[in-house]
């Protein structure tokens, strides 16, 4: 399986419901925590704003055949409530980022019979200190998710998109371990993993290295800067001129950095004693 099919199923798509009945779609990523001696801590990562006053929320699994082979046409759906206790959220306030892990959910579904499919990220795609010193400040990326809340939902698929970095991917925009990128960014995309695939090949310095691939994970979506449109709506016969607003995007998108995702690798160790 190529790199671009793999990523494919790096996303799960997740439909939060609120007591008041509101619904919202946003993306989620699978991605395994403490990996050594072939075990690893399984868990779903997106950012604390999607599952944010949500009650429960159903995860789309896509399933496997007896092979381990993926069914993209098969899917089971997890339904998940008292949801708030089942993520963990990153301490820092300003780090829109939190976990569920999933091995609960993956061992009773295989005891039952049910095997879900995805591939999951892990640390060693985040960019070492020599990768990211290698990085330009301008670099396509794609994003992998589900743009107001579009998806192939026959094959249980998400969305790829491609743009540039915005702003240095090695610098902190104002201060945040962020960046900018440029790329159409809808809500749904909230949660999306941020990644810079080159297939053919990739610069380094002055070096055109020809022929390489390189994939890194970048980081996670939290939000797209958005600008107003004002207009007049007039009403016959008053004085009154109500004033619409209207936002539209406006192509740039907030990256966290993926190292940001240490904190929880760290915390399951911990909790593991590793």
């Amino acid at each position: 399986m190529n790199i671009s099919d793999q990523l494919s199923y790096s996303t799960i798509r997740i439909e939060c419901k609120t007591n008041a009945g509101y619904f919202s779609t946003g993306t989620g990523f699978f991605f395994n925590f403490c990996c050594e001696n072939n075990t690893c801590r399984p868990a779903i990562v997106t950012n604390k704003h999607v599952i944010k006053d949500a009650t429960e929320c159903n995860l789309i699994f896509t399933l496997a055949d007896s092979s381990g082979n993926p069914i993209d046409e098969k899917h089971w759906i997890a339904n998940i409530i008292g949801l708030q206790s089942a993520w963990k959220l990153h301490p820092d306030p300003d780090i829109d980022l939190c976990v569920m892990p999933i091995a609960n959910i993956i061992n009773h579904l295989n005891a039952n019979g049910i095997r879900p499919f995805y591939i999951g990220l892990d640390i060693s795609l985040i960019p070492s200190e020599k990768q990211k010193a290698e990085l330009q400040a301008i670099e396509d990326i794609i994003m992998v998710g589900y743009p107001d809340g579009i998806w192939d939902k026959i094959n249980n698929k998400p969305i790829f998109r491609k743009g540039i970095t915005a702003t240095h991917p090695n610098k902190n925009y104002n201060g945040k371990k962020e960046f900018l990128i440029d790329a159409a960014c809808f809500n749904g995309s909230s949660g999306s993993p941020i990644f810079i695939y080159n297939e053919i090949g990739y610069l380094t310095g002055n070096t055109f290295n020809l022929g390489q691939k390189r994939l890194l994970f970048m980081g996670v979506l939290r939000a797209g800067h958005l600008h107003s449109i004002k207009g007049d709506i007039c009403i016959a016969d008053q004085a009154l001129k109500p004033v619409s607003l209207s936002y539209i995007p406006n192509n740039l998108g907030i990256v966290i950095k993926s190292e940001n995702l240490l904190y929880f690798e760290e915390m399951f160790r911990k909790e593991l004693n590793l």
